[in-house]
């Protein structure tokens, strides 16, 4: 996944991994007109080397049970997230 990555790269997409640990919830990230979004195992998440490959990495916040999503329900927050207009 990680070489895969120099693809989109080259189209001028921005690659963006949601991981539990990134410092910058989705919500508050800059929007950019070309995203492609990188999304790892279950349970897993990314590997090092794809999340290391990724523009920029993103935590999806959650409370309770909520704080770990599986990567369908990662995705549509995702998706919503990076289409949807920025909060103010």
């Amino acid at each position: 996944l990680a070489r895969s990555l120099a693809a989109p790269k080259e189209a001028c997409f921005w690659c963006i991994g949601p991981d539990a640990a990134a410092d910058t919830p989705i919500g508050q990230a800059d929007r950019f007109p070309k995203t492609a979004l990188v999304l790892g195992a279950e349970d897993e998440g990314l590997r090092r080397l794809t999340r290391e490959s990724c523009d920029l990495l993103v935590r999806i916040p959650g409370v309770g049970p909520l704080s770990s999503l599986n990567v369908s329900n990662a995705a549509a927050v995702a998706l919503y997230a990076v289409t949807s207009e920025p909060s103010s």
